[in-house]
């Protein structure tokens, strides 16, 4: 397929992203549009420059993808809107618990309570609720214990590209702070309210692990 000119290319990007809603592969957009990486960059850009600052719209990439999503500054009104009732947030409990799979991943539960000191069932149940982390495969060791990682989720919520633009740890923390006081109540495609699950709930895919009460990731 050939696009007539550069104006319209960034409008069809445009309208691409709008109907996709999550996040798409450049590569894919690429390879349908039959167009060069610069020639997409470039668009994105100008797309970039249109919907930024004010602008009740963003356009944001991460891992190769690029995705049309709310501006987070009105998170608050979107979520008046869209999500009357509110759910509980994110405890700061499980906010640590992602600190450390975010600088240590993958990491096993044992390790992360290592260095917590405290039991983290209930902070990893709830990560894995919000799809803010997720199985990546079993550390070899005895019992093989569930080795977690980051997802994309992750990735959006906290507006990172990808892991090597993480802050120092005490800048993640920093972003913890904020997401705690106020940020915690957006609710969209990217700005997710965090609900908290039931105690006795325990992802499927757990189930049946040894030593699992209210979750195990062993």
């Amino acid at each position: 397929m050939n696009i007539e000119n550069k104006k319209t290319l960034k409008e069809v990007v445009l309208g691409i992203l709008f109907v996709a809603g999550e996040g798409i592969e450049k590569s894919f957009i690429q390879e349908k549009l039959n167009i060069t990486e610069k020639e997409l960059e470039k668009a994105i850009q100008e797309l970039q420059e249109t919907y930024s600052g004010d602008n009740g719209i963003h356009i944001i990439t991460f891992k190769n993808k690029v995705q049309l999503a709310s501006n987070p500054a009105y998170a608050d009104y979107i979520s008046e809107v869209l999500n009357p009732i509110r759910e509980k947030s994110l405890t700061r409990a499980a906010l640590e618990t992602l600190a450390i799979i975010a600088y240590k991943q993958p990491i096993t539960k044992i390790d992360i309570e290592d260095i917590r000191r405290v039991n983290c069932d209930y902070a990893v149940q709830i990560l894995l609720d919000q799809n803010m982390i997720e199985v990546v495969g079993r550390k070899d060791a005895v019992g093989k214990p569930l080795l977690f990682a980051t997802t994309e989720t992750f990735l959006k919520r906290f507006n990172l590209q990808d892991l090597a633009q993480l802050p120092d740890y005490e800048g993640l923390l920093e972003r913890i702070k904020i997401i705690e006081v106020g940020e915690q109540q957006q609710s969209d495609s990217l700005y997710n309210e965090f609900k908290i699950p039931d105690e006795e709930e325990i992802p499927e895919h757990l189930r049946g692990e040894e030593g699992i009460e209210s979750i195990s990731a062993e």
